[in-house]
């Protein structure tokens, strides 16, 4: 319950700012391809913490560090709510994603180590709650308090439940018993935290200019990815790397990390699609928006303790494949369904259906990964994993926002209207322009559905049978 606690407010803070990016354009008057940023910068800045859990669980005590965690959260959502423009509103989302980066590695940590291999898919499942609650209240709490409170709320709303959390883990998670071991990678976090940063900027803002070879565009991709390709060479023959990329050598991490990029760029990508569709082609208010976004968080509820069980008992492999298939096709629905008039039912179903699957994808490609390792590869792999994971939906959100202004500005006929579309249109000039928003919508969502058809590739590499007693059971003197 401690750990669901935390999670819950970084997976919360995901889904409550999805559903009211419409608002916040309008509020700073400021077009998608800027605002998006405001999910995005969060994510990346996640990404580029993430690397020292590792090192800091080890040094500190992974209780400490989780605490620390919460508290540096805290105080970057108080400072979000007290934003004054779009650009500091992304800054504090930026020192709120740094603060927080480490909740859930420090969090899975906790958990995967108390548990053991044995009950890793079970232990993924209890990490998954927040995830299961997250498209739900998420969007549900975030619509109301931009309806009827204030957007600023959606920040504020932080505040009791980390002060309730730092108070739990206070009194219940185990004392620590920090070691002074490995020195953290200095040069390596140099090297990735601003590489990660540059890189994703530059491919987003050639997106944004459709044109990659401009100098804002290409100068920031080449720098990020000549300082990643440094951290890569440094990763591989450092002797305590920031992240041990040699974990990549093993084919259930290599499989589950490949898995993990595509899905995540796509699904967290599309995330940000319905929202906006329910809001700016459908005149939809933020409260009404989270409700009809409520079907996924029902269907990912019902299959994320099957898939935690299931992959217990027949492997990860054939549960991941079941489930990309699922979200696959229902995102082929929407963009086939998706028009200016298409039935609330028949979205709220296919929103079901994409719940469904992802509740058989996520976790169990998290545990295939990890159910090989021994106890102390734990730590390092959940931080690579969660890495992937962030920088993956920063390059989705990034990618996926971009594609929809471009097609919304190619529909509409330019002029800038694609990227703006926080305007409180009038209902005659909505229904006037409701037809090609949504053609725009569709295709975006072809994109998407295109990318996570890769996913089957890797996917198919992963474990399809029980483990064996996996190592991290027996004595480990051979690490």
């Amino acid at each position: 319950m401690v750990v669901v606690l935390g999670a819950i407010m970084s997976i919360l803070d995901v889904t409550v700012v999805n559903v009211a990016i419409n608002d916040l354009a309008k509020e700073f008057q400021t077009p998608l391809s800027t605002i998006q940023w405001v999910a995005t910068g969060y994510t990346l800045a996640l990404a580029t913490v993430i690397p020292i859990t590792g090192w800091a669980s080890a040094r500190f005590g992974t209780k400490r560090l989780y605490m620390i965690s919460i508290t540096l959260f805290v105080l970057g959502s108080m400072l979000a709510g007290l934003a004054w423009s779009a650009e500091s509103l992304i800054a504090f989302r930026v020192l709120q994603g740094l603060g927080g980066g480490m909740i859930m590695p420090a969090g899975m940590t906790i958990l995967t180590q108390a548990a053991g291999p044995s009950r890793v898919g079970q232990v993924m499942s209890v990490v998954g709650i927040p995830m299961l609650l997250g498209p739900i209240l998420g969007p549900i709490i975030g619509g109301y308090l931009v309806d009827d409170v204030s957007w600023r709320w959606i920040f504020f709303i932080n505040l009791p439940i980390g002060i309730v959390a730092l108070f739990a883990s206070a009194k219940i998670l185990k004392k620590d018993s920090p070691q002074r071991g490995e020195r953290l990678d200095i040069l390596g976090l140099i090297l990735l935290s601003p590489g990660l940063a540059s890189l994703i900027y530059g491919l987003a803002k050639g997106a944004e200019l459709k044109n990659f070879g401009k100098t804002e565009a290409l100068l920031p991709t080449v720098i990020g990815a000549v300082l990643v390709i440094g951290f890569v060479i440094r990763a591989l023959n450092a002797k305590s790397p920031l992240i041990d990329l040699r974990l990549l050598k093993r084919r259930s991490v290599m499989a589950a990390s490949g898995t993990m990029v595509l899905f995540m760029a796509a699904f967290m990508g599309a995330m940000l699609l319905m929202p906006l569709y329910y809001q700016t082609v459908r005149g939809e208010g933020a409260l009404m928006s989270g409700l009809l976004l409520a079907p996924q968080g029902l269907g990912a509820m019902i299959t994320m303790p099957v898939g935690g069980k299931l992959t217990d008992r027949i492997g990860p492999g054939r549960v991941v494949l079941v489930g990309l298939t699922v979200v696959v096709a229902s995102m082929a629905g929407f963009a086939s369904l998706l028009q200016a008039d298409t039935s609330y039912w028949a979205l709220g179903a296919a929103l079901f259906v994409m719940g469904l699957g992802m509740g058989m994808t996520m976790m169990p490609t998290m545990a295939a990964a990890i159910q090989t390792l021994v106890h102390d590869e734990v730590p390092r792999a959940s931080t690579m994993l969660n890495i992937i994971q962030q920088v993956s939906a920063s390059i989705g959100t990034a990618m996926i926002s971009v594609l929809l202004a471009n097609q919304l500005s190619s529909k509409l006929g330019g002029g800038g209207g694609g990227g703006d579309i926080g305007g409180k249109l009038p209902e005659a000039v909505r229904d006037k322009i409701a037809g090609p928003m949504a053609d725009a919508f569709q295709t975006t969502y072809w994109w998407a559905a295109a990318l996570l058809l890769l996913a089957f590739l890797p996917a198919l590499l992963l474990p399809r049978k029980k483990p064996d007693t996996p190592a991290a059971d027996a004595p480990m003197p051979m690490h």
